[in-house]
């Protein structure tokens, strides 16, 4: 059992969720994102949902890198070891390139590949020391293809981390350092709320549920939740630019 877990991005969404079903499995959890007052809120929520567990939150922008390792090596020394890191913190910000949001498309970059690399060095650095650990990165399913509008960098960079994972997962194959990369598809969560037609979205809970199942097995590879994106990414792949512009 992994009892000590890191999530990065915890204070909504997806992070939130992941830490509420982590929290009914037992799992001790370190938690951290810039809205402080969030994380306190959780926090009395996930102690009133197993009060045997222990929380503890910290703020963190993951743009800050030095202060990734800092939260990162604060939290093992109060805890004595992190047994799995989540990088789960980004942004969907953006628009088609060349409309003029430059500042929201470089924020997305920088906040999902950028601080992501961040996140993966500090997460690596303590594993190594413990000489065990389980790294987890949550891409998406949109990191298959390219997508048009909000979705052209914000994409790339899901592309960029999954390639980042893999080649951590082969980087440490010999040692007992698990690597995951998890691609969720369409999730109802703060970055999409906005979004009216998606096909196949989950609620919240739900796909939380179907993500800390996907964690808990430790697979290299995982499409969330299974039906119908085990199947559907196999279509993504080969899908004409024709078809790719109705999903975005």
């Amino acid at each position: 059992m992994r009892t000590n877990i890191l999530i990065t991005g915890a204070s909504s969404g997806l992070g939130k969720g992941m830490a509420m079903e982590f929290a009914k499995k037992g799992h001790n959890l370190a938690l951290c994102a810039r809205r402080v007052e969030r994380l306190e809120e959780l926090k009395q929520q996930l102690l009133n949902i197993n009060p045997q567990i222990t929380v503890i939150i910290k703020s963190l922008d993951v743009n800050d890198h030095d202060a990734v390792f800092n939260v990162f090596n604060a939290f093992k020394q109060e805890l004595g070891t992190l047994d799995r890191i989540i990088v789960n913190a980004g942004m969907g910000k953006g628009a088609s390139i060349g409309r003029g949001y430059m500042h929201a498309n470089m924020q997305t970059a920088q906040t999902n590949f950028i601080a992501a690399i961040a996140q993966c060095e500090a997460a690596v650095e303590i594993f190594r020391q413990q000489k065990s650990g389980h790294l987890v990165t949550m891409s998406s399913i949109s990191a298959l293809r390219g997508f048009r509008r909000a979705m052209t960098v914000y994409a790339a960079t899901k592309a960029a981390l999954s390639s980042l994972t893999e080649g951590i997962r082969i980087d440490l194959l010999k040692t007992n350092i698990k690597v995951s990369c998890i691609h969720p598809g369409f999730i109802r969560s703060e970055i999409n709320e906005k979004v009216e037609k998606v096909p196949f979205i989950v609620d919240t809970e739900a796909g939380c549920k179907a993500l800390v199942k996907a964690i808990d097995k430790e697979k290299p590879t995982s499409y969330v939740p299974t039906w119908p994106w085990a199947l559907l990414h196999f279509l993504i792949r080969i899908a004409p630019v024709s078809i790719l512009s109705k999903m975005s």
